[in-house]
């Protein structure tokens, strides 16, 4: 296995976090041991052959249903189901009483009393009672063990969703010793029971990821026990969305219909209920496409409720109604448009019914109020002002509503009031909402938080939340088929929106929620506990995920791989990758990014490959799949384009690359077909989802299709001849005739070779015709080489001469010049090979003989009439005069974030926005080679929003002078501009198919500077708020080709060594955290 260096650094780390051999609950105090510990208590194996579970009679059904699965979960581990007792002998099972609703829906009706059940009771026995589960306030036998004196509740009474577990003698008659859960409400004691259920090693992905159950006949609980407090996000959840086909063709093969569509009833929920408390989470918005939640299956709505699950509804389907339920049996029964101006009395009585049948659940109900247009769309037809009138007037009578039907205050229900898209820009337009309803902030869909709460918005008694999205549909374009998610910029801009307040409600879009088991674990994971899991503890919370679901020998290598799959699935969705993205001429670009996925693909099969037969299947799922498919994705595009440009240079070696890129679509063929049969077919349809052919248009494609390629014909050679040259940095190729140099030019000049910059650069000599060819190359410089001198080329070789050109920089003249080496070369085809008609063809190398002077001892050396810096590898931090003595800002780098290598932004998040004058600086040393008036210096950011409001727009600012020199007034560039209505910033859809601003020519992140003489300079950076993250510098001085992730990033005095540092590609740099431990020394 070919691992990274993060690998050594990961291992070090999974070491010192001391992880067992399979981990306790992701990020939890460990109560759990497998051997006997001084003190520890033996709950499994050992005297007691049929272990019991307490619980009390008044108990809610939801932790009593929950105690059953922990009975079961000791069942998969040990092999012995514990049983479950109220106390009771001859109790019948918990039941959950619910009056499902009547068929008619738009005036509410309920019919006769049915129920739920829990799991079956066993006669007590207290010398079996191993552990008691309750909730403060509503358990007996822990109210009595309370009141008794025997438990200290006062670290969980009163807060909520927290819980405490320890061991207790004499808890009970007849029992010597017990585990107590104790929960301060009752998903509190959930939350408890499952720890024990994760800790025990029962992964939460145990169903929907086919974790395998870890197998252990003792267990043991430690003595010192554990206080879980307040989760750091009050609401925490995900939204299924987006479902067609993918989710709903798996729902369709496994469910029976519902009377309206597909199979989403109680049955699918329950699994999803399951998995939602034992991720932690409590929030819910159910799927939306082409379903209704409480309709579909009159148990789904109870159900919720009595899982303990909090049900919410979308941005688009107010006052708990499904979207679908507006349209299905109003609209279409001339009951009138989804327009409140035209139809608010209809409308209104909607909403009554929507409240009417939420009215048994409420207590587990958190009310989406406002509206939007119809269909996930804005209000039309009226003003900004009119929308805004409307809206308040009609939140106030949803408002009036609950009161009436619920019998409650509104500022005791809560509610959200989703800011999505244009509803953002109504605050603006002075939108007043109520201060009791939370004021839920979306990103962009791509993962970019448009606004944080500010100003007098931080003291809201409703609080401020996030609608996030790993998953989405719309422009840019759909991204929806698989993990694509980078899970360091989660965790930058979950903890950004954290950090400014954003702490009532964390909901993310997820799709079909089978491919995004890892982001979605990582997400609630932060909202659990941002403390622990912020945005410097991302590989600490991968190798705990790692660990948990594959064991720890594993853990490190799972770690390294994923974070590298995060890096390379973020430069650019899947679905947006296209064959013109990645250059296959500039920087080996194109030839990199696949060397990359090759060796990640050989990385990751190398892991598969040793795990056992029993953690293959989640391994492939969540780890290999993505993998392989991003793999695939790229060999497709980047053959195709490699397709065209070998077939404008009339190579005959353009067909094969067909057949190259064919056989890699049917290798994706292959591998939805390898998911589908996984498992007996277990997820059958579930990857469904097609993504190639968007062909620039953002909807989905309803087949896979190959991209546009060009065949060559074989049959009749070039009329330039057989024989053909094409170089690095040009579509060109001679001899003869193309768009792409003059008419009857002979000769190609390749990119410069000097001692500071790539070691090689390229030429091919191709075959373009029907006879096969010798060939031959002299340079007229001797200390100029070639690695092939000569060659065959032709129909029957089959292959293409690279040849790599390089310079013996040891035998070259010690002057400081430029200078230019001419290949020449020969066919023994005579004109069969090169025609007679056009020029000799001849390959130019411009050399750049130069040296730096000596005290130039640390900075980056340009090259190529360019310089490329990755963000974090400034030389210091620059603190201005003006600056605060006291001042604590500063600059955070993130680790393995962004496109290539990393981030660095401006720290502490809460930071308020600054200026250059009192700023910490990001500074970097260059020395420059080339004179020019306007040197242009681009800054690669991630695309970040205007999360303060456009009336505080995100700013940075740069400055390029002499070193030693007085530092040239700093330019202050605002790059991301306003959102006006629905619409994103100039720019936006280019920003985040990117992955970063800076990349297009409308893109505002270019200062421009004239650089007058050769010597050293300073270049200070300045992020003038945090989040505006720096990923990549690039200082064009007329040299910068045409690629989609930059140049490489250029040599750097005290760290690289000459003739060593390759330079050829991106990915040849070096690691972030080799770079930070030098600097920092």
């Amino acid at each position: 296995m070919r691992f990274s260096a993060l690998r050594c650094q990961l291992l070090v780390q999974a070491v010192a976090i001391g992880f067992a051999p399979f981990a306790a609950a992701l990020g939890q105090k460990q109560i759990i041991s497998f051997t006997s510990d001084p003190g520890s208590f033996q709950v499994a194996g050992g005297v007691v052959s049929q272990p019991q579970i307490l619980v009390s009679s008044n108990e809610y059904w939801g932790v009593i249903r929950a105690a059953g699965d922990l009975a079961k979960d000791f069942g998969r581990v040990t092999g012995t189901n514990f049983t479950l007792s109220n106390g009771e002998a001859g109790a019948k099972p918990a039941a959950y009483e619910y009056k499902p609703i009547t068929r008619n829906y738009t005036h509410y009706e309920v019919n006769a009393t049915q129920y739920f059940y829990c799991p079956e009771y066993t006669d007590p026995s207290a010398e079996n009672t191993v552990i008691i589960a309750g909730t403060l306030g509503h358990s007996r036998v822990i109210d009595d063990l309370v009141g008794a004196g025997k438990l200290n509740a006062s670290g969980v009474q009163g807060k909520w969703e927290s819980f405490t577990t320890t061991v207790v003698e004499d808890p009970i008659a007849g029992c010597s010793k017990a585990v107590v859960i104790i929960g301060s409400d009752p998903r509190g004691t959930i939350f408890g029971i499952y720890d024990i259920s994760e800790q025990i090693g029962v992964s939460p992905w145990y169903w929907w990821a086919d974790v395998p159950i870890k197998q252990s006949k003792e267990i043991y609980v430690l003595p010192e026990g554990k206080v879980q407090g307040p989760p750091s996000v009050k609401y925490r959840g995900f939204f299924i969305n987006d479902e067609q086909p993918g989710l709903s063709g798996w729902v369709q093969w496994n469910y029976p219909d519902t009377p309206y569509g597909d199979g989403y009833g109680g049955a699918f929920y329950s699994n999803v209920f399951e998995l939602l408390l034992r991720l932690r989470a409590n929030y819910l918005w159910p799927a939306l496409w082409g379903t209704m939640f409480e309709i579909d299956d009159p148990v789904n709505q109870p159900l919720a409720d009595a899982w303990e699950i909090v049900l919410g509804s979308s941005h688009t389907e107010p006052m708990m109604r499904a979207q679908n339920e507006f349209g299905t049996f109003y609209t279409s029964k001339g009951l009138g448009p989804w327009a409140y101006n035209l139809n608010n009395k209809t409308i209104d009585e909607y909403f009554v019914y929507g409240a009417q049948r939420a009215k048994p659940y409420f207590r587990n109900s958190l009310w989406t109020m406002g509206m939007r247009g119809t269909g996930d769309t804005a209000i039309e037809g009226l003003g900004v002002d009119v929308i805004v009138e409307m809206l308040e007037s009609l939140v106030q009578n949803q408002r009036a509503i609950i009161e009436d039907v619920l019998e409650a205050r509104a500022t005791d229900v809560p509610q959200l009031w989703c800011l999505y898209k244009e509803v953002m820009s109504y605050i603006l337009q002075g939108l007043t909402i109520p201060d009791d309803i939370t004021l839920l902030w979306a990103d962009d869909n791509w993962g970019n938080v448009r606004r944080v709460p500010i100003g007098n918005e931080t003291a809201r008694s409703g609080g401020a939340g996030v609608y996030y999205h790993f998953d989405y549909v719309g422009d840019t374009r759909n991204y929806k088929w698989v993990n694509t998610i980078q899970l360091e910029k989660t965790a930058e801009q979950m903890q950004l929106a954290y950090t400014h307040g954003a702490d009532r409600i964390w909901i993310v879009n997820v799709g079909d929620l089978k491919p995004l088991e890892i982001p979605l674990s990582h997400f609630l994971d932060m909202a659990y506990d941002i403390n622990q899991w912020g945005v410097d503890n991302v590989s600490n919370w991968t190798i705990a995920w790692a660990t948990r679901e594959f064991g720890s020998e594993h853990a490190a290598d799972i770690t390294d791989i994923m974070t590298r799959f995060g890096m390379y699935a973020a430069r650019r969705k899947f679905e947006l990758v296209e064959p013109y993205v990645y250059s296959v001429v500039n920087y080996n670009e194109g030839d990199a990014v696949l060397e990359q996925w090759k060796a990640l693909v050989d990385d990751a099969q190398a892991v598969y490959d040793q795990l056992d037969d029993i953690h293959q299947p989640a391994f492939f799922e969540m780890v290999l799949h993505p993998i392989l498919g991003g793999q695939i994705v790229h060999q497709v595009h980047i053959g195709a384009e490699k397709n065209m440009v070998y077939a404008n240079q009339h190579r005959n070696s353009a067909n094969d690359l067909i057949a190259e890129v064919l056989s890699r679509f049917n290798d994706d063929g292959s591998l939805t077909a390898r998911w589908d049969s996984l498992l007996d077919g277990k997820w059958k349809h579930m990857l469904d989802q097609t993504h190639f052919g968007y062909d620039g248009y953002w909807q989905q494609p309803m087949r896979n299709v190959l991209p546009a390629m060009a065949y060559v014909q074989t049959a009749v050679s070039s009329v330039a001849g057989n024989v053909g040259i094409a170089i690095e940095g040009l579509n060109a190729s001679i001899p003869g005739d193309n768009k792409y140099h003059a008419n009857s030019g002979a000769n190609l000049v390749l990119p410069p070779l000097d001692p500071y910059g790539p070691v090689t650069r390229w030429f091919d000599v191709y075959s373009r015709g029907t006879l096969n060819c010798d060939w031959s190359a002299e340079t007229d410089l001797p200390w100029v080489k070639l690695s092939q001198y000569n060659g065959v080329v032709g129909p029957d070789n089959g292959t293409d001469s690279r040849v790599f050109v390089s310079i013996d920089w040891e035998s070259a003249p010690r002057v400081v010049n430029d200078t230019v080496a001419n290949i020449n070369f020969s066919t023994g085809c005579g004109r069969d090979g090169f025609s007679n008609w056009y020029g000799a063809p001849v390959v130019q190398l411009p050399i750049n003989l130069r040296t730096i002077p000596s005290n130039f001892t640390e900075g980056f050396v340009e090259s190529d009439k360019h310089v490329a810096i990755e963000g974090p590898n400034y030389q210091r931090i620059y603190t201005p005069a003006g600056a605060a003595p006291d001042s604590e800002i500063t600059y955070r780098t993130l680790k393995n974030y962004g496109r290539t290598f990393g981030g660095v932004t401006l720290w502490p998040q809460n930071t308020l926005p600054q200026t250059p004058e009192l700023a910490p600086a990001l500074e970097y040393d260059v020395y420059l080679f080339t004179n020019i008036s306007k040197a242009n210096v681009t800054l690669y950011l991630s695309p970040t929003q205007n999360y303060l409001s456009d009336n505080t727009p995100l700013e940075f600012a740069v400055s390029l002078f002499p070193a030693g020199a007085e530092q040239a007034e700093p330019q202050v560039i605002q790059f991301v501009g306003k959102s006006i209505g629905q619409g994103m910033p100039p720019g936006w859809g280019r920003a985040v198919a990117d992955s970063i601003w800076g990349l297009a020519s409308d893109h505002n992140t270019t200062t421009t500077w004239n650089v007058a003489q050769e010597g050293a300079y300073t270049l200070r950076v300045w992020g003038l708020a945090p989040s505006v993250i720096v990923q990549k510098i690039v200082v064009d001085l007329g040299g910068v080709r045409l690629s989609y992730l930059g140049p490489p990033e250029n040599f750097l005095v005290g760290r690289d060594e000459l003739g060593v540092y390759n330079q050829t590609s991106f990915a040849g740099g070096l690691g972030v955290n080799r770079r930070i431990a030098k600097r920092d020394r």
